[in-house]
C-alpha cells in the first residue's frame, strides 16, 4: 500500500530527528573558491553530492530551487535529476517551483516533477483556482506546499493588504486544510520573516499538515517563535528550510565540513525549541 505523503513525512521526520529542510540553491557567484570547476556544472554535481551526504545526518529533507539549476543551462537540469536519485528514498526531496498554469499544463508540470525527476513534493502558487492545482492535489503519494505567505518584505502586496479584513493568504491556507483532509499531501508555505503568520497558519490547518517555513539564516527569520507556534503533531508538521547559510558556511577548502557543522548545529537548535 502506498502511504500517503503527509504520513511518509511525518515518519521521515520522525526517523531522521530532524526538522531541518536543507535548501540546495547553488549560485555560481558564491561557490567555494577551492572547487575546481565550481562556477560549471561538473563542479556543481561535486559540490552538491558531497553536501548531500556531509549534511544528511542532520536534515529530514531537501528542497530545490529550480532557478538555480535553469541558470547552468541543460547540464544544471543534469545535476538536478543526479542528486534526486542520490538522496533517493533517504529524505523527503522537494521542488521549489511556484508554478501555476491551466490544468492541462500543470498535468505537464506533475509528470515531469514526479516521474521525470523524481520528486516527493512540490511548491505551488494558486493564484489561477482551484482546477489548476487539480492534478497535484488529487495525488495522494506526492506533496504539495502551496506558497500562503512568502518571506519577501513585498509579499503583503497581494498577499495580506493592510486595508482587507480577511488577508488572501489565510483563504490559501484555508484550501490546504480542505485539501489535506480529503487527500493528505497538501501543506503551505509561511516565511519564517512573520513569524505570526505561521502561528496563525497552525491554528487555521490543525496539527496534520505541514509547514514549509523559508528565510532562517540568510534572511533572518525568527526561529524560536516558528519553531514553537509552528509545530503540529508529535512536535513535527514542520519544515524550517535555510540554505546559502549551510552551502556557503564557508568558501574556503573546509567548505564541505562547514556545511555539515552549520546543518548540525541550526538542526540541533531547532529539536531543543520543539514542545
Amino acid at each position: 500500500m502506498v502511504l500517503d505523503f503527509l504520513d511518509r513525512l511525518d515518519r521521515s521526520l520522525e526517523r531522521s530527528n530532524s526538522l531541518l529542510c536543507v535548501g540546495l540553491d547553488p549560485d555560481p557567484a558564491l561557490m567555494p573558491r577551492s572547487l575546481p570547476g565550481g562556477k560549471r556544472a561538473a563542479g556543481l554535481e561535486r559540490f552538491l553530492l558531497e553536501v548531500i551526504e556531509r549534511t544528511m545526518p542532520s536534515a529530514g529533507a531537501f528542497k530545490m530551487q529550480l532557478a538555480s539549476y535553469l541558470n547552468y543551462g541543460p547540464d544544471g537540469l543534469d545535476v538536478l535529476r543526479a542528486i534526486t536519485r542520490q538522496i533517493g528514498r533517504r529524505r523527503v526531496t522537494i521542488l521549489d517551483l511556484k508554478a501555476n498554469d491551466f490544468p492541462n499544463t500543470m498535468r505537464l508540470y506533475h509528470d515531469a516533477v514526479f516521474s521525470h525527476y523524481g520528486f516527493d513534493a512540490v511548491t505551488l502558487t494558486p493564484w489561477m483556482g482551484r482546477d489548476s492545482l487539480e492534478p497535484f492535489v488529487t495525488d495522494r503519494a506526492h506533496g504539495v506546499f502551496l506558497v500562503a505567505h512568502s518571506s519577501n518584505p513585498g509579499s503583503a502586496d497581494i498577499q495580506d493588504p493592510p486595508r482587507s479584513k480577511r488577508p488572501l493568504w489565510l483563504e490559501v491556507v484555508r484550501w490546504a486544510r480542505r485539501f489535506q483532509e480529503g487527500n493528505g499531501n497538501t501543506g503551505v508555505v509561511v516565511g519564517a520573516t512573520y513569524p505570526e503568520a505561521v502561528a496563525r497558519a497552525r491554528r487555521v490547518l490543525g496539527p496534520a499538515a505541514p509547514i514549509l517555513v523559508p528565510g532562517i539564516g540568510a534572511q533572518g527569520g525568527a526561529l524560536e517563535a516558528c519553531v514553537r507556534r509552528g509545530t503540529g503533531r508529535g512536535g513535527r508538521a514542520l519544515l524550517v528550510a535555510a540554505s546559502r547559510s549551510i552551502l556557503y558556511a564557508s568558501r574556503g577548502a573546509d567548505w564541505a565540513e562547514a556545511a555539515a557543522r552549520e546543518a548540525a548545529s541550526l538542526s540541533d537548535r531547532i529539536n531543543a525549541l520543539r514542545p
